[in-house]
This record gives C-alpha cells, sequence and structure tokens, in this order.
C-alpha cells in the first residue's frame, strides 16, 4: 500500500469511528451524523456501517478517536462548549501541533465549503499558522476572512505568525489584515489609532464573525508575549504580581477568566475580547504550560469552541 492509500484509509476508519460513535453512543440519528460530520446522509449511512464491518463497534468504540470524542461530550458539559474537538497525544511529542491543526483545518473548511458569505476571524499564533499549513487549496471569493489583531512591533516590524494573510492566500477569500501594532506606546496614542476609519471597520467585521478561531498562551516567562518581545522583563514581573494566568489576541487575563485592569491592556490595540456570544470563538491550544490559560479561558467563556489533545483534555477535566 502506498503511503497516500495508507494516509487515505486511515482518515476513512477515523471518519467511521466518529460516526460510529455518534450513532451507537451519543445516540445521533443517521440526518444528525451528516450534519455534525459535513456529509451526505448516504456517506453518513456508509460510514457507520463501516464502522460495524470493520469491528469498531462493540460495547464501546475500539479505537483511539473513541476515548478522545468521550473526552470532547464531557468538557462540552463542563463548560458548555458548542465545539469541542480532542485529538490523539502522542506520548513521545505531548505538545506536537499537527493533531490540533488538523482538526482545527478541518473544521475551517466545513465553513469555508458554504456557499453564502461568511465572515471568518482569526487571532495570530503559532498554532493558527500551523493550523492555515493544514487547509485544502480552495477557492472562496463569496468569504471574508479579518484578523483581530496587528502582526507588527510598534516599531513597524512585522512578526512571523500572521494567519490571516497566509490563510487567504490559501483559499482566496478577501481579507481583512488588522492596520494596527499588536501594542499601542500609550493608552492615548491608542485612543487616536482606533479612530480610524479602517480600524473602526475591521472591529465591526471582528464584531459580526460567524466563526473565530483564536490561540491561547500562558502568561510565565515562557510567554509568547514575553518570548517574542512584547512584554519586558518588568511588566512581565507586574502582569505576574497581578495574576495573569493566559492571554488571548494579547489581552491578559486572570484565572476566572477576568480581563485584567492594568497598563499593558490599556495599550492593546486588538479588537475587544468580551464574552463569547451566539457565534462559535473557538481556541486551538495544548500542552502543560497552557492548561492554566486554557481552564481559565473557559471558566471566563472567553471562547465557547476547544481544539485540543487527549492528554491537556485529560487535565482540564481532573
Amino acid at each position: 500500500m502506498t503511503k497516500d492509500r495508507f494516509i487515505a484509509s486511515n482518515s476513512r476508519l477515523d471518519d467511521a469511528a466518529r460516526a460510529g460513535w455518534l450513532y451507537y453512543v451519543a445516540g445521533n440519528t443517521q440526518d444528525e451524523i451528516a450534519r455534525k460530520l459535513g456529509v451526505s446522509r448516504q456517506s453518513a449511512q456508509r460510514l457507520v456501517a463501516m464502522a460495524v464491518s470493520e469491528r469498531l463497534v462493540k460495547v464501546r468504540i475500539d479505537h483511539p478517536i473513541g476515548n478522545c470524542m468521550d473526552l470532547a461530550e464531557q468538557l462540552k458539559d463542563r463548560y458548555g462548549l458548542q465545539i469541542c474537538e480532542v485529538v490523539p497525544t502522542d506520548p513521545d511529542a505531548p505538545d506536537l501541533l499537527t493533531g490540533v491543526a488538523i482538526a482545527a483545518a478541518a473544521e475551517l473548511e466545513k465553513i469555508l465549503k458554504q456557499p453564502d458569505e461568511k465572515i471568518i476571524a482569526l487571532g495570530t499564533g503559532r498554532a493558527l499558522k500551523a493550523c492555515v499549513q493544514q487547509l485544502t487549496r480552495m477557492d472562496c471569493p463569496q468569504h471574508r476572512l479579518v484578523s483581530r489583531l496587528g502582526n507588527m512591533m510598534s516599531d513597524g516590524l512585522a512578526t512571523p505568525y500572521n494567519a490571516t494573510v497566509r490563510m487567504a492566500d490559501r483559499v482566496g477569500a478577501r481579507h481583512y489584515p488588522y492596520p494596527l501594532p499588536v501594542l499601542a506606546p500609550t493608552q492615548a496614542e491608542r485612543s487616536v489609532l482606533l479612530k480610524q476609519e479602517a480600524v473602526r471597520n475591521t472591529m465591526d467585521l471582528c464584531a459580526r464573525a460567524d466563526f473565530t478561531l483564536v490561540g491561547i498562551g500562558q502568561m510565565d516567562r515562557s510567554a509568547p508575549l514575553h518570548v517574542d518581545g512584547f512584554v519586558a522583563d518588568e511588566e512581565m514581573e507586574e502582569l505576574e504580581r497581578l495574576g495573569a494566568a493566559g492571554e488571548i489576541t494579547s489581552w491578559v487575563y486572570d484565572s476566572q477568566g477576568e480581563i485584567l485592569d492594568c497598563d499593558f491592556n490599556s495599550r492593546v490595540a486588538s479588537a475587544p475580547l468580551s464574552k463569547a456570544g451566539e457565534n462559535p470563538v473557538v481556541a486551538v491550544a495544548l500542552g502543560k504550560k497552557k492548561r492554566l490559560a486554557i481552564r481559565a479561558a473557559l471558566k471566563g467563556r472567553l471562547v465557547n469552541g476547544l481544539i485540543t489533545s487527549e492528554a491537556t483534555a485529560e487535565a482540564l477535566l481532573s
């Protein structure tokens, strides 16, 4: 069997395992399975049949994805999530981004395949960059992509993790980069910058987004904000003293998911970070270092969706 055929066969088994779990464990109808997996009713029917013929269905789903789906349902119930995907953890590389990136790309592709216009808002960072790299090349001129934050330092130097431009190149959608630096030098300058018409338009698109995908950053000395040079040592110490637990699109929050009232946040130029509403706001995050930040974001309802790893999910539920 060639490598491509092997990968395709494994992917088909994954889909059959999901369909089997949804039908036999979660009690979904075939119409519901078709909607949740983004396939036709006939395809859903065949996948359920395949789950039986491949002996994936016994008392439980005899496949690693079965435990992941159980964990995802528990996370949904505990935190009231709209969307939750849990991917298997590689014991030798527990922080590997590939699995969650593929799962996040699959969620994005469900939106991109829709014929009616959708607004997709994106954060930035390593996880989202990895996600965009997993996207299938498509032609989606009907959709609009908008960035929730800028892609440059205050001196104009670009950061390498912009997801919006990369995704627009990959799927052919119209895109709206955020026309400001991540941080303004002062609160007064931030107020002036936010009055620009292009900024107001971008913020309006972010507020109306049909689907939002963001990363989550931890807040310690390994924090992306610190490593990438946005937070100096002295400011990092102040944020730690104030109880910083994590950040989303540069907005720093505490262990309860409340945005900190601090000098740093007063200079953040990103689109406002509020409680997640009716539309999906999905975080892509995993790893031991991020557990506190993820749990805080879930507690504070800053996101209503999560794509993470099996080990991280188990830790969040422990």
